[in-house]
């Protein structure tokens, strides 16, 4: 069986071997000495598990080079388990990276019975991760259409879709454009005990009016000018199965009348036909209108309303999906650099902050395009900004002058104490100032360095 794979990141070369030759029975092991060879390691030999020395290259006597190096493996792959090595006075930083996704800390000298213990416990998991994802994979793909979301709203709509799908009941989805409301539809279909039968999908927006009749309804031949054969309509077609009402709230009156006795009696009338078809279709609808201002306005009947709303499922918009929006992302990105064949590797920073901050105003659609889009287009081995066409604002944006000036002089001061572990007179001399200046600022800018 093949060993699994131990990055080692540490500048102290005899520790580094000391450990090397302490856990090479047990797994195959890659050392690293700074943060860029690390990452390098990374890239070739993608590890299930890094040990990471804060204190690297050309600053060991710091911690912010380790933090950088934690940042980029996990960007890099963030299945990635990171077991941070410190030193025992320095327990707020071991904290800190576990704030940042780190794994788990191990303060030094490294005792290697205590480190071995943590690594097995730690593949461990990761081997259960793994497989856990697998099966999360398979199940998403094979009954929920490829949908993913981790938040509570759409653990709500799984649930509501798993408990709909035993039922006969129609269901009326709704939510904003591009969230899904034909997958949800679906994911219903598929579940259901309708499975084997057809899924037929009407967009009451896309067609003529004049035509829509026909389509959902049928005609016989010579009902009208060009009725030159007979023809089933959709509700027929959709017999044992299920039929999708895309867009509920663009159906003209006169077809709501028709719909709502097909679902109170089960039977259609063709156009120009003389006799009642029966049909067994179980009927979903989606609409991204407000439907109760349609009826207040007489654009929808009241009654066909609470008959395909037996059931509700309500779908958030993205941007209130919260971490689903780097999950989603990160799931558009591998499958379409699949398909492409492309050897991009992830996002940059700024494409991730520019991702998290975005409205999505055309929500799983628009995030998904754009990523589509990105993975064609893309040059480099990074998706940016740029290759997703987000015009990145500065946070200093809308801001006075002074307010910019005071953050950004806040943020300078703090990240030199934290480098330089809250030395003011070693800040003072990063920053170019006298001490005297800095306790200043501080002192203006509210800054209390413990």
């Amino acid at each position: 069986m093949e060993k699994e794979k131990l990055l080692i990141v540490e500048d102290d070369e005899d520790l580094r071997t000391q450990m090397k030759w302490a856990l090479a029975q047990d797994y195959n092991i890659i050392m690293a000495e700074d943060r860029n060879s690390a990452l390098d390691a990374v890239k070739a030999e993608n590890p299930a598990v890094v040990t990471l020395d804060l204190g690297l290259p050309p600053v060991p006597t710091g911690v912010e080079e380790g933090f950088l190096a934690l940042a980029e493996i996990l960007n890099e792959n963030h299945q990635t388990k990171v077991i941070i090595i410190t030193g025992r006075g320095e327990k707020e930083h071991a904290l800190r990276a576990i704030g940042q996704g780190a794994y788990d800390f191990l303060f030094k000298p490294v005792d290697l019975d205590e480190l071995k213990i943590i690594l097995g416990r730690t593949f461990y998991l990761f081997r259960l991760e793994r497989e856990n994802q697998g099966y999360q994979r398979r199940l998403d793909s094979d009954s929920l259409e490829g949908m993913l979301g981790t938040c509570a709203g759409m653990q709500t709509v799984f649930s509501d879709i798993r408990k709909v799908a035993t039922t006969d009941e129609s269901v009326l989805i709704i939510g904003h454009s591009g969230t899904g409301k034909e997958l949800v539809a679906r994911a219903i279909h598929k579940l259901s005990m309708r499975s084997d039968k057809p899924f037929v999908v009407i967009n009451c927006g896309a067609i003529p009016e004049n035509l829509l009749e026909s389509e959902m309804f049928g005609h016989e031949k010579g009902s009208f000018t060009g009725a030159h054969m007979q023809r089933k309509g959709r509700l027929e077609l959709a017999e044992g199965g299920t039929l999708f009402l895309d867009e509920i709230g663009e159906l003209p009156m006169p077809l709501q009348v028709k719909l709502l006795r097909f679902l109170q009696e089960h039977a259609v009338d063709r156009i120009g036909g003389r006799k009642e078809i029966t049909v067994d279709a179980r009927v979903l609808a989606a609409t991204n209108r407000d439907l109760k201002t349609a009826m207040e306005n007489g654009n929808f009947r009241e009654d066909l309303y609470f008959r395909l709303g037996i059931i509700t499922i309500a779908l958030p918009p993205l941007r209130e999906r919260g971490g689903d929006i780097m999950l989603l992302s990160k799931a558009f990105l591998e499958r379409y650099v699949e398909e492409n064949g492309k050897n991009i590797k992830g996002f940059t920073e700024s494409a991730i902050s520019a991702i998290i901050d975005y409205a999505w105003p055309g929500n799983v659609r628009e995030l998904e395009n754009r990523i589509k889009r990105a993975v064609i287009m893309a040059e480099g081995k990074r998706i940016t900004p740029k290759d997703l066409e987000i015009e990145v604002a500065s946070k200093y944006d809308k801001m006075s002058l002074k307010n910019a000036r005071d953050k950004l002089e806040r943020e300078m001061i703090i990240k030199t104490l934290d480098r330089n572990k809250g030395n003011v007179s070693k800040a003072s001399e990063d920053l170019c100032i006298s001490r005297p200046s800095l306790y200043a600022l501080m002192e203006k800018l509210n800054i209390t360095y413990n």
